[in-house]
């Protein structure tokens, strides 16, 4: 037979146990729900059924004499080298945004060779140095 102190332990340690399991229910949940990885104009081709209200991140190469900006947006294509998808942005474009570069867009796609993009984050290798810190270097 348990004692009364023994059954306090069981009792809250079961408790301690049923509140860190909907704890980490919780967190793994709302982690899954925030995270957006990016898909290669060849992956969203092979992609059977597209959710088109959903917000995604597409990555890779701006293509050779594909940018054209005016005034209120800019175009761009994004390939892969097997694959392109056209890309429309309206805001500011990083620095280190340029033909033949690396960028990862996000935003929503309009159907698999057309996307809207509501960010845009430029893509540097590990070679890339600060103009500043080349400057303090030299």
């Amino acid at each position: 037979m348990l004692t009364k102190t023994v059954k306090k332990r069981i009792s809250f340690l079961s408790l301690f146990l049923i509140i860190s399991i909907i704890s980490i229910f919780f967190i793994l949940k709302s982690l899954t729900n925030n995270i957006l990885y990016f898909k290669s104009p060849t992956d969203i081709k092979l992609i059977k059924e597209i959710n088109l209200n959903k917000k995604i991140r597409i990555g890779g190469m701006v293509k050779k004499d594909s940018l054209y900006i005016s005034n209120k947006e800019i175009k761009f294509v994004v390939t892969d080298f097997k694959n392109e998808i056209l890309v429309t942005y309206r805001g500011a474009i990083p620095n280190l945004f340029s033909e033949e570069k690396g960028v990862v867009a996000e935003g929503k796609l309009k159907d698999k060779k057309f996307f809207i993009a509501d960010r845009i984050l430029a893509k540097h290798d590990e070679k890339y140095m600060p103009p500043e810190l080349k400057d303090i270097l030299k």
